[in-house]
Formats: structure tokens, C-alpha cells, sequence
């Protein structure tokens, strides 16, 4: 049964949004598992990052949220602030499920120039979210809301929905602003038909279709969460690609090409599926929109996986996002090929603990440091032919992520089927070994980013990035560098940063 809000029930949300702000301040955050320097709610269930913008020299994060319980249900959107994109301050509730339409994904634009006209002062400048409306079971559509107060309270256009095909999937809009012919885009997904649809409007309300992308590369599942953002290329001295990205059940995938404010050209083989990542754990991520000329495009996705997001055992809160990751491309062999770099301001949470370099390094080398649980490890490893070597984490008592590379099989992988807890989930437990191809031209290079229960792996500058949650045991807070060589593996060069809590 859906809640249907009144005015009451409203403000007993905004109260209780407030007062969770404070309480997670000061009681929450030391729960185990709880991530420190990733973001994640004080409490109850989140999914997809929504309405990532600037504004005023603020980052705003809303994602998908239900008020009631610690599981998927009254999809509402909930709302972060930051300065920086690492500490985060929550805020009321922004956008209530009500009268039986939940809140599903979408987009939050600055409309500087009043084009929506929802202005109603000198000076005003409207932040103007664009959603789906969700009634289950029954129709989806798109919708409309907008600030006046740069976020704090938020308005339902009184017309929605202002985009109505009158299909029950029909969903996630990305919306930005297409300088050259001087309109807003809108890209909406056909989930099941596994198609993107492009759309313009010089209002906001009023919408117009452009073109179709699709069926292409991964179909084995719906299509959701389109981002189209445009983003440099490395080394091409201000050439800049479009980069479209999106999520189906349990992953992702990118292409990269032209658009010219009509339709998307992908420029990559039609034959070959490139992932943003290769991980169980990373799904649904959109970049900022009006990010300042000298901020790299950013990306923020869901940290969890539909196949068991609503049984993994962490309380009082279910979901966490990623560490924000800048984008860029780079032509590799004729191909387009996404490069992610962790965000650079969180070198400023981190302090250098332990370093050391090793010429000859065998076998296995364990940390001779006190147990950690958020950490960054930056190491390189040179591989010997038909061997592999990486990096045990969360280890002891028989338990570990395994991060490495096998250079007989000639793949990077990251294994999580030793990890302590797995019994929450059959499906958990069935999904612990991921790989992608890699041949290596020197030492394989990791960054490792790990924060109690959740890894992200940066391998390969950047172009290979796995991301998987485990959950260890109390005691399970080793770091151990492997080889299986039987001879020198000619070196190892090793750094780790203990990070401090963001929370």
C-alpha cells in the first residue's frame, strides 16, 4: 500500500528530517560497516544519486530515499549539501512521495536565465528539478519542481506531468543545457525497448522529440539512469567528447561520440561493451551538471547491486555512494576509452603511515602495521609471466578480498569469496569474482580505497575501476602484498594513507 501525504504528514517529515541531521552528527556513523569517508544516509534505505548540481558554491546530492524503513519503498527524494564534495551536512526532505506517485531519478538544473518563468522576484534564480513520477504498477511519467530558495523548500509544478507517453516504463531524466542552439535537452530511457529518447524545450514544460539511441551493446537487461555529459580528452589540448553512460540491473555501461543537439553519434565498435566499471557495486551514476569551468565533470553512483541491495546487512541505513570520480577520455588502440580518477580533495583527508620500496619482492608480505579499516594503498607489482600478485585486504582468521592480477590469464580481477559474511544473500554470495582483460607494459599499478565495507580499485590510471562491498569479521583488518613468482618479481613500491572520517 502506498502513504499518501498530507499537510501533517509533511511536516512531521521536515521535522524528522531535522532531526535526524543532528542526531547522525553526534550517535551515528560508528555503526560497523558504516562507511566514514563515503557518503550514505543517516539512516533508512537510499538508491540512486539524483539532481547533482552546483550552485552558489555548493554541491547538492539528492538521491532516492524511503522515510519510513530500511528497505526499497516511498521512493522520495532526500537532500545533501557539501563545499567540497567529502564532508556533507543532510537537509529536510526535498520532493515527498504523495498522493500515490513516488519520486523515482532524475535531474536538477540552476534555470539562471528564468526560462521556466518560475521566478517570481528580482533576483530570484529558480533550481528546477525534473523527475519521474512513479505510480506503480501503472504509469510513468515526468515531472516538475522547483526552488526558490536554492534548495531549502521545494514546489510541485501544479500542471505535472509536463512529459506524459503514458507507458509504466518511461523513465530517469537527464537534463542540461545545449549552448549552440540554445534549449534544454532532456534525455529519457526506454527501459524495456532499450532505447535512449533526446528531447528539447526552451521552457521546461513544454518538450519536443529529438531522436532515438539504441538497442545497442548490453541488452541482457532494462536500460535505466541515461547521463549524457560532455567531457575532455586526455591529451587533446581542449578537445572534448560527449560521454553517455547507463545502468542495467546489476551494471553499467558507456559509449562516447558527437552530439550535436539532436541526436548521439556513438564513435566506439558497435560490436565490443565497454563498462565505467567492472565491479558488483557501482550503478545509476550521473555527473554534476553547471560544475565551474575549471572543475573536471564529476560522478556520483549508488553503492549496492539489485540482486541483493535490500538484504545486506548493515543498519540503521541500506546504501552508500561512491567517492565522487572526475572523468575524462582517451583514445586507446582506436578505441574511446573512459578514464576515472578519485576525487583530488580527498588527498586532504589522508596522512601518509607507511611507505617502503622492495627489489626482489616473493611471495607474500604483510603490512607490519597496526589493523586498519579506512585506508588509501597505492602500490605498484611487476608480474612475472604465468603468475599473479596484488593485494589481500580485510584479512585474518582465513578471511579476504582478493585485488590482483593474473598474467596467465592476462585479466585484472577482484575476488570477495572469502569475505567473512555472505550468508544475508544467496545472490551476494553467487556474485564474487569479476575480471576485464589487461596486459600490462611495466608493473601493474593499483589505488586501493577502502572504507570498512566498501573497496573501490583504481587500476591502470584509471581506465579499469572495480568497486564491491564485503563485510568482515571484527578482526579482519590485515593487508597483505602477494606473488605466487617463484623468483624476483623485480619490485614493489608501496604507500598507505590512513583517511579521515568525512562524518
Amino acid at each position: 500500500m502506498i502513504k499518501v501525504f498530507g499537510v501533517k504528514k509533511l511536516l512531521m517529515l521536515s521535522l524528522l528530517s531535522i532531526s535526524i541531521q543532528t542526531f547522525s552528527q553526534n550517535d551515528l556513523y560508528k555503526e560497523w560497516y558504516r562507511p566514514r569517508f563515503h557518503f550514505s544516509p543517516s539512516k533508512n534505505w537510499c538508491n540512486d544519486p539524483n539532481g547533482l548540481v552546483y550552485n552558489k558554491g555548493t554541491y547538492h546530492l539528492f538521491y532516492q530515499h524511503n522515510p519510513f524503513g530500511n528497505v526499497w519503498g516511498h521512493m522520495t527524494w532526500a537532500h545533501a549539501i557539501s563545499k567540497d564534495l567529502v564532508h556533507w551536512t543532510h537537509q529536510p526532505i526535498a520532493i515527498p512521495e504523495e498522493n500515490g506517485v513516488m519520486i523515482f531519478s532524475g535531474t536538477c538544473i540552476v534555470d539562471k536565465n528564468n526560462t521556466g518563468g518560475f521566478a517570481t522576484q528580482r533576483g530570484q534564480i529558480p533550481l528546477i528539478a525534473i523527475y519521474t513520477g512513479h505510480t506503480e504498477g501503472v504509469n510513468q511519467s515526468q515531472h516538475l519542481a522547483y526552488s526558490l530558495d536554492d534548495g531549502t523548500t521545494w514546489t510541485k509544478y501544479k500542471n505535472n506531468p509536463i512529459l506524459d507517453l503514458h507507458k509504466k516504463d518511461f523513465r530517469d531524466p537527464k537534463v542540461f543545457w545545449y549552448e549552440p542552439k540554445q534549449y534544454w535537452v532532456m534525455c529519457l530511457m526506454f527501459p524495456v525497448e532499450h532505447y535512449v529518447q533526446f528531447y528539447s524545450s526552451k521552457n521546461l514544460i513544454d518538450w519536443k522529440h529529438l531522436s532515438d539511441f539504441g538497442p545497442v551493446g548490453d541488452t541482457s537487461g532494462v536500460w535505466e539512469c541515461p547521463d549524457l555529459t560532455r567531457v575532455p580528452v586526455e591529451g587533446g589540448k581542449g578537445e572534448k567528447k560527449w560521454l553517455l553512460q547507463m545502468s542495467m540491473n546489476g551494471s553499467m555501461q558507456y559509449f562516447v561520440g558527437e552530439f550535436d543537439g539532436v541526436k548521439f553519434v556513438n564513435e566506439n565498435p558497435t560490436n565490443k561493451i565497454y563498462r565505467p566499471d567492472y565491479g558488483p557495486d557501482y550503478y545509476a551514476a550521473i555527473c554534476y551538471n553547471q560544475l565551474p569551468n575549471s572543475v573536471k565533470p564529476t560522478a556520483i553512483g549508488w553503492l549496492n547491486n539489485w540482486y541483493y541491495a535490500n538484504d545486506i546487512p548493515t543498519k540503521p541505513w541500506k546504501g552508500t555512494m561512491s567517492l565522487p570520480r572526475t572523468l575524462s577520455v582517451k583514445k586507446v588502440n582506436g578505441e574511446w576509452i573512459l578514464i576515472q580518477q578519485p576525487l583530488e580533495l580527498l588527498s586532504k583527508q589522508r596522512k601518509l603511515i607507511f611507505k617502503d620500496f622492495k627489489v626482489g619482492f616473493v611471495n607474500q608480505w604483510k603490512l607490519p602495521i597496526p589493523s586498519q579499516q579506512q585506508y588509501e594503498l597505492d602500490f605498484d607489482i611487476a608480474i612475472n609471466k604465468g603468475e599473479k600478485g596484488g593485494v589481500k585486504i580485510a584479512a585474518g582468521h582465513g578471511h579476504e578480498v582478493e585485488i590482483g592480477y593474473d598474467a596467465e590469464k592476462k585479466v585484472l580481477y577482484l575476488d570477495r569469496s572469502k569475505t567473512a559474511n555472505q550468508s544475508f544473500s544467496k545472490s551476494f554470495a553467487e556474485r564474487n569474482y569479476f575480471e576485464t582483460s589487461y596486459i600490462p607494459t611495466g608493473p601493474v599499478k593499483f589505488r586501493v580505497f577502502v572504507d570498512h565495507s566498501i573497496v573501490e580499485v583504481f587500476a591502470d590510471g584509471g581506465k579499469r575501476v572495480f568497486t564491491a562491498q564485503f563485510y568482515p569479521d571484527e578482526n579482519d583488518t590485515g593487508i597483505e602484498i602477494f606473488s605466487t613468482c617463484k623468483r624476483s618479481t623485480g619490485s614493489l613500491a608501496c604507500y598507505l594513507y590512513e583517511l579521515e572520517p568525512a562524518w
